[in-house]
């Protein structure tokens, strides 16, 4: 099987912190030279993101015939198996912070520019962006997905006194859910008050 290039497919009006301990952590799992970043138009995202693999300006629709790709989308029918890899040059994960409720932006904004790709689902869960790489990956490696624990909902608690609860999946690797250490930090951290009140002011 040909080496399977990740994308991710930016569709968050910028990246954020928190998309961007996520990004930092799928190159990290995948690599930089099998990681590529599409419909990035902010030169600060470029900026940001020119390290961490492959950027480009062009939605992943415009680089790849549909017929070559692989859409994970939480409402598609089918799960994700590794056969589904054959003769495909890449998976495609919507760069997207989560809703909770999902509102079903994957479906909207990323799998209706690829009609004849194949969609599938790792769950019907949403994942974090970098658990989403992650669980690709092994599947395309020949895991099946059902041998893939995960997790779903995480609690972070921070100062013996509060807890952040997180309502994603997150896949378990070393007998640990697999989220980006940094990413952590920042959210029991003072920063991330201080980048929520810069938001609601702007």
């Amino acid at each position: 099987m040909a080496s399977i290039i990740f994308i991710i497919e930016h569709l968050e009006p910028e990246v954020s912190k928190w998309l961007l301990f996520e990004y930092m952590h799928a190159s990290e799992i995948v690599g930089k030279e099998k990681l590529w970043f599409t419909n990035v138009k902010r030169i600060e995202d470029f900026q940001k993101l020119k390290t961490l693999g492959r950027v480009c300006l062009e939605r992943a629709f415009e680089l790849f015939p549909p017929f070559k790709v692989i859409v994970l989308d939480p409402k598609a029918n089918l799960s994700l198996k590794p056969n589904d890899f054959e003769g495909k040059e890449a998976v495609i994960i919507g760069g997207i912070l989560g809703d909770h409720p999902p509102k079903g932006r994957t479906s909207k904004l990323l799998t209706a520019t690829l009609p004849g790709a194949i969609v599938r689902n790792i769950g019907k869960v949403q994942f974090s962006i970098d658990g989403a790489i992650y669980v690709a990956k092994l599947v395309s490696e020949g895991t099946p997905l059902e041998a893939i624990s995960v997790k779903r909902g995480l609690r972070i608690k921070f100062d013996n006194k509060g807890e952040i609860y997180l309502p994603y999946a997150y896949p378990i690797k070393n007998g640990k859910p697999l989220i980006n250490p940094k990413l952590i930090e920042y959210l029991c951290s003072e920063e991330i008050l201080e980048d929520e009140e810069k938001m609601l002011r702007n």
